[in-house]
Order: structure tokens, then sequence, then C-alpha cells
């Protein structure tokens, strides 16, 4: 049996879309939340593997849920996050929510509405921010706007990338019912680029999910860890340029995703008005 190094994509925390245990977090919870951040890129790889078959995956995927509880130490990553967990009190329900969701893609490769998309998005990116709270203790009243920032995030994260997932792994996150009453098809996410009716349907996505940022606006001023809070503004203004940038790009024919100085002139921006806001 293959382990879940062998499935391994090769990408790190640096490679992300954002910031992932970044310098504004405290040395404290940096160890913690790269535990957290190495389980779930495993298990994100396995579910994504081009080549292992879907019976391999949820193997390795169980071996995961028992070294993250206890009952084996089969998975490094597994047993390494377990015993963060446990130096913190903390329960391992987020890591097992993901789990969930990397279950799901194995055999999961379509969506039927929006509600659908949110409920993949309840345990594949919520749980990212309930454990980020969880681990600074904060007050689990952020919940709800923390689930509409990660919700935002993933959203954002699939449309710029619905191309490549869908020629890659045949995975396709945009909701079948809004492709069908725009009049496009799915195979339409193969081209070089948009249809004008696929386009239709990912800058009314991109709207609906600026309404997921709205919720999730006042997000960082209730967090009582200034470091943690400094980081949500940042990155709740890095998601509200690439909203925008969805509702003006063709995520099939242009560069969504934000280079280095444009991303560092947002967070700067962010960083001053959320400073001179606290």
């Amino acid at each position: 049996m293959t382990t879940a190094a062998e499935l391994a994509s090769g990408k790190g925390h640096k490679d992300e879309n954002f910031p992932v245990a970044s310098i504004l977090i405290k040395p404290e919870y940096r160890a913690p939340i790269m535990s957290f951040y190495r389980f779930a890129r495993a298990a994100d790889d396995i579910a994504d593997h081009e080549t292992a078959a879907p019976d391999e995956k949820f193997d390795r995927l169980e071996a995961m849920r028992a070294s993250l509880v206890g009952e084996s130490d089969a998975e490094p990553t597994g047993a390494a996050l377990r015993g963060a967990l446990h130096e913190r009190g903390l329960d391992p329900c987020h890591a097992l929510d993901l789990l969930e969701a990397f279950r799901r893609d194995v055999t999961k490769t379509r969506y039927t509405d929006w509600d659908d998309l949110i409920d993949y998005c309840r345990v594949s990116a919520m749980p990212v921010g309930r454990f980020m709270l969880d681990i600074h203790g904060e007050d689990r009243s952020l919940w709800p706007a923390s689930d509409a920032l990660c919700a935002a995030l993933q959203i954002i994260n699939h449309l710029q990338d619905c191309g490549k997932d869908y020629r890659a792994i045949d995975r396709v996150y945009i909701p079948q019912d809004v492709l069908s009453a725009a009049g496009a098809a799915t195979a339409d996410l193969g081209a070089a680029a948009a249809t004008p009716q696929l386009r239709s349907v990912i800058v009314g996505l991109a709207e609906k999910t600026q309404e997921l940022l709205a919720i999730s606006a006042p997000f960082a001023r209730g967090i009582r860890d200034g470091r943690l809070a400094l980081e949500v503004a940042i990155i709740q203004r890095l998601a509200v340029s690439l909203c925008a940038r969805l509702c003006r790009l063709d995520p099939l024919a242009d560069r969504v995703h934000h280079g280095k100085v444009k991303s560092l002139l947002l967070a700067a921006g962010a960083a001053l008005a959320h400073i001179s806001r606290r």
C-alpha cells in the first residue's frame, strides 16, 4: 500500500493563494498551524492524485483519520497533528471535517446548486477558520463571519482554477443548475477562453461571493488577537480584490491571481486601514 508521502504533489504552504502561518501570526501558534496545514495538504494531495485508484485514496484517508485520533501512527502528519492538538487541549473535529471534504473529492465531481457548493465549503474551508480561531482562544461567536470568509476564499479558488480542475481531474465546482440556466455546458470549461454564457456564470458566482465577503467584512474587528486580526483584514482585502478581478477577467484566458507587487500593495493598504480603525 502506498503512503500519503508517495502521493504528495510537492506543493507547500508558500504555494497557496492566501497566507499560511505568516510572520503576522505569533510564533507560539505557527507550529500547530503548520501541523494542521501539512495534514490538510497531505489529504488534499491524496484526493487530487491523478492516477491513484479511488479505493487506494479512501484507504490512505482512513489511515490519516486513524493516526489523527490515536488508533494508529501510520501517517506521520496525522500523528503530528494529534500531538499538537493534545498539547493545547483541542479537539480534532476541524481536521476530521476536512477529511470528509477530501473523501467527497475522491468520487464527487459535480455540484448541483449553490447550497450543495456551500455544504462542501462547510467541510472543506470553514474548519480552517474555526481552527485558527480555536488555536488563538477566540470566541466562537466569530464563527459565522469566519465561515463566510472561508467559503468565499474557497469559491474564489474554484473560480480561478475552474478550467484547470476540469481538464486535470474532471472536477467541476460551478453548480450545474447555474450552467444550465445560462445555456452553458460543462465542456465549455475545457476551452481556451470562456463563452459569453460561461462568463455570465462566473461573474454571477463572483457577485454571490461578494455577498459572503460583505458578511465577513466586520470579522477582523471582532478578533482580540491583534496579529491574527491584521492577517484576517489583509486576507479580506485580497479576497475582495480577487472577486472584482473575476468580474472583469476570464479565468480560462487571463491570470486572475495577484502578482507579488500587487499583493503587497493590497496588503499594505489593508494593514494601514485596519490599524487606523483599531
